[in-house]
C-alpha cells in the first residue's frame, strides 16, 4: 500500500499496529517521499487472500490522518506487461550478423526446406515450439470466461514449459468456440510448431476437437486437462497403492466426475490394469444400457462398472479401495470414506476446493491427495506436461500414444524411492531434478 500520512513519525508504528491487529504481517515501510507537509509510504504486508487484503486496507485507512493513496497486490504485479517474452539466440550487432540472420543468407535456408521438409524441423523454432491453444471455455475452475482472461493462464503455461522442459511455447487464445473453427485455425498454425497443447477446452467439445486434430496433424496433439491428468494420477495411484500394498489389479476404483478429466483418467486407468472402475455423475453411477446418457457418457459407461452398480456416490463408495475426485467441490462427506474398503486411497483434485477437506479426509482414509499445494500429496499436471513435451519433441513423434503414457505415469512415480516413499510423500515435488528428465526419456522411448 502506498499511503500518504502526517509528517509525526510515530504514525510508522500506528499502522504496523493495526496491520497486525487486523491478521496481517507487516514485511517492509519504506519512506518513499518527505516534504514539510507529509509523508509517502510504502508497507508491504502479507494476506491470506483478497479478502483480507481489503480488511488490512480498511484497517489502514482507519488510522487517523492516513491516506490510502494506492494498493498493488504482487500476483498483479508479476502479471504486469505479461509473463513471457521473445528474445534472439543469436547477436545481431553488425551489418554480417543480420546478413546470416536474416536477408539475404536465411533465403538459402529456406530454399533448403523447400527441398527437404524435414529440414524443418532442426532449421527453425519448430523443433522446440508448442503452441498452447485455448477457446477459454473451461478455464480453471472459472469456467467459460473467454479467450483475454484465458490469456494470463496460457502465459503461466508457457512459462512453466520454458522453465520445467527448455520449450518454447506460445499462448494462443480463439475468439471463437465453434468446433470446426477451432480445428481449422489450429490446422493453418501447426506449420510453425512442433507440437499442440490443447487447454481448457470444455468438454464434450474438447474430445472431438482432438480425435480430428490428432487425424489431420502430422505433429502430437495432447490435451493437458485429460491426457496430462490422468498420467499424474495414475501415477500418484501407483505410489498410493505400493503404500498400502495392495495390486492395482485387484482395486475398486470409484471416479467422481465424467467429464475430460475423469473420462481420460478412467481410460488410463483400465489401460493400466485397473478392471473395476465406477464413475459417478451428478445423476449417479453410469450404467451400460441407460437410455438417459449421452454419447460420451454411454461410451463410458459401456468401458465401466462390469457389476452394474448402481446409485449415489455414497452408495458406490461401500467397499471401494480408491476415491478419484475430478468434479465438484464438498460433495464427498468424511464419513462416508469410513465405509470403504480398509487402507482406503482418496484423491480429492477439484480446483481450487476439493471434493472433501483433505485433513477431513485423513482421518479415515490411509493416503489422501488433492490439488492444492497447501497439503501433502500434491497431484500437478506440470509433473507431466513439461516432460511429456520434451520426450516428444527430441522424439520428433507425430503422436502421442497410450504406451507413451503409461511410460510418463511410471517414471513420475518411480521418482520417488522407496526409502522416500510413505502416505504423505507419493509424488515427488515439481522442483525435483529428475522428473522432467525420467519422464521425457519414457516419452522417448529411451
Amino acid at each position: 500500500m502506498r499511503l500518504h500520512t502526517p509528517t509525526d513519525h510515530s504514525v510508522v508504528g500506528e499502522v504496523a499496529t493495526a496491520i497486525a491487529a487486523a491478521g496481517g504481517m507487516v514485511t517492509a515501510i519504506d519512506v518513499a517521499e518527505s516534504s514539510n507537509q507529509r509523508l509517502t509510504l510504502d508497507v508491504t504486508c502479507s494476506a491470506a487472500d483478497a479478502e483480507h487484503a481489503a480488511e488490512l486496507q480498511d484497517a489502514v485507512a482507519a488510522v487517523e490522518g492516513v491516506e490510502v493513496h494506492k494498493v498493488s497486490d504482487r500476483t498483479f504485479l508479476i502479471h504486469l506487461g505479461g509473463k513471457i517474452e521473445v528474445a534472439s539466440k543469436v547477436p545481431l550487432k553488425t551489418r554480417d550478423d543480420m546478413s546470416l540472420a536474416y536477408t539475404p543468407g536465411v533465403g538459402r535456408v529456406s530454399m533448403a526446406i523447400a527441398q527437404n521438409p524435414e529440414d524443418v524441423r532442426r532449421l527453425t523454432i519448430k523443433g522446440n515450439a508448442v503452441a498452447v491453444v485455448t477457446d477459454g471455455s473451461a478455464v480453471l475452475g472459472l469456467g467459460n470466461i473467454g479467450p483475454g482472461a484465458a490469456l494470463p493462464v496460457m502465459e503461466g503455461k508457457a512459462a512453466l514449459f520454458k522453465r520445467f522442459g527448455d520449450i518454447d511455447a506460445w499462448p494462443i487464445c480463439l475468439d471463437t468456440q465453434d468446433t470446426d473453427e477451432i480445428v481449422r485455425a489450429v490446422e493453418l498454425i501447426a506449420p510453425g510448431f512442433g507440437g499442440i497443447n490443447l487447454e481448457d477446452i470444455a468438454a464434450p467439445r474438447c474430445f472431438e476437437i482432438e480425435a480430428r486434430l490428432r487425424e489431420r496433424l502430422d505433429i502430437p496433439v495432447f490435451h493437458d486437462d485429460q491426457h496430462g491428468t490422468a498420467i499424474v494420477v495414475l501415477a500418484a495411484l501407483t505410489n498410493a497403492l505400493r503404500v498400502v500394498e495392495k495390486a492395482i489389479e485387484s482395486a475398486r476404483v470409484v471416479v467422481s466426475g465424467a467429464g475430460a478429466a475423469g473420462t481420460a483418467i478412467v481410460k488410463l486407468l483400465l489401460a493400466a490394469g485397473v478392471r473395476d472402475v465406477v464413475v459417478n455423475d451428478r445423476t449417479g453411477a453410469l450404467v451400460e444400457g441407460d437410455g438417459a446418457l449421452s454419447p460420451a457418457h454411454a461410451e463410458l459407461a459401456a468401458l465401466t462398472n462390469p457389476n452394474g452398480r448402481r446409485g449415489s456416490l455414497q452408495e458406490v463408495l461401500v467397499g471401494a479401495d480408491v476415491f478419484i475426485g475430478v468434479s465438484a467441490p464438498n460433495i464427498l462427506q468424511p464419513e462416508w470414506i469410513g465405509s470403504m474398503a480398509e487402507d482406503a486411497v482418496v484423491f480429492a483434485l477439484a480446483n481450487p476446493d476439493p471434493e472433501v477437506d483433505p485433513a477431513q479426509a485423513a482421518k479415515y482414509a490411509a493416503v489422501v491427495a488433492s490439488g492444492r499445494s497447501d497439503f501433502p500429496n500434491q497431484i500437478n499436471n506440470v509433473l507431466a506436461f513439461p516432460g511429456v513435451f520434451r520426450g516428444l519433441l527430441d522424439a520428433r513423434a507425430h503422436e502421442v500414444t497410450v504406451e507413451m503414457c503409461l511410460r510418463a505415469a511410471d517414471a513420475i512415480a518411480h521418482v520417488v524411492r522407496d526409502d522416500e516413499l510413505n502416505a504423505s510423500f507419493i509424488m515427488p515435488s515439481v522442483f525435483h531434478p529428475e522428473v522432467h528428465h525420467a519422464v521425457a526419456a519414457a516419452i522417448a522411448g529411451h
